[in-house]
């Protein structure tokens, strides 16, 4: 710990502000991306085993469980699957503008913190090239009041600490950048589930009576296909 906190001072000393800012950068992008990863590993879930068992509790007409399960399960796809159920005795248009309400309110959870880490991923290596602007700017003052006498070793030092600050921003910027492409990846595979998960339910709901107040003791009240017979019934009706 004394040596880590030794080379910090020594990179602070070295790179002076713009180093500061780097450091800075490089701990909000690990924050992030430890809480972004987190995040997305809990909402991962296993879509068609989690549909496979919304579907046979509505089978049993048992929708407050259903909804339940919903509220109990992490990640968008249970969120958008609810907000259908909820809307289970309604027609198809209706079901689709609930889900796809449900799906922009998850859409801002999904990208949270994810602009300012690809902020992070552009500006750290700009911020590096202006610490080393800066740094050769005092490399030129110092051979300017030297003049002739120009000592190599001072020249020496003042470049490394000007390049220091370059490095240190491609540093933070190369792995912020591959974690950001990273989350995006994962965030687009979340909106497909998500996008999957609704169809598939808007179909089942659509091809099937179901009572939003369906209890499982109610025998009036059946979750059966709508068969195309009856449907051309209604329609004659």
């Amino acid at each position: 710990m004394e040596s880590f906190m030794f080379y910090l001072q020594l990179l602070m000393d070295a790179g002076g502000a713009m180093m500061l800012l780097i450091l800075l950068s490089a701990v909000i992008a690990f924050i992030i991306i430890i809480e972004r990863l987190f995040s997305f590993h809990r909402a991962q879930i296993d879509v068609h085993a989690f549909l496979h068992g919304l579907f046979n509790v509505l089978k049993r007409r048992n929708v407050l469980e259903a909804v339940t399960i919903c509220d109990e399960t992490p990640g968008p796809a249970a969120h958008v699957l609810r907000a259908a159920i909820l809307r289970c005795d309604q027609d198809e248009k209706t079901l689709r503008q609930a889900v796809e309400e449900a799906s922009l309110s998850e859409v801002p959870r999904m990208e949270k913190n994810m602009k300012v880490l690809g902020t992070i991923a552009h500006i750290a290596p700009l911020l590096g090239l202006l610490g080393t602007v800066i740094g050769m700017i005092g490399l030129f003052q110092a051979m300017e009041q030297a003049g002739a006498m120009v000592d190599t070793s001072q020249l020496a030092r003042h470049i490394w600490r000007a390049m220091l600050t370059t490095a240190a921003g491609l540093s933070v910027a190369v792995p912020a950048y591959g974690f950001y492409n990273l989350l995006v990846a994962k965030i687009e595979g979340l909106l497909l589930d998500m996008d999957k998960a609704a169809n598939e339910m808007i179909y089942f709901l659509t091809h099937n009576k179901i009572n939003l107040n369906n209890t499982p003791g109610d025998t009036t009240n059946t979750v059966t296909p709508i068969n195309n017979e009856e449907k051309k019934n209604d329609e004659d009706n």
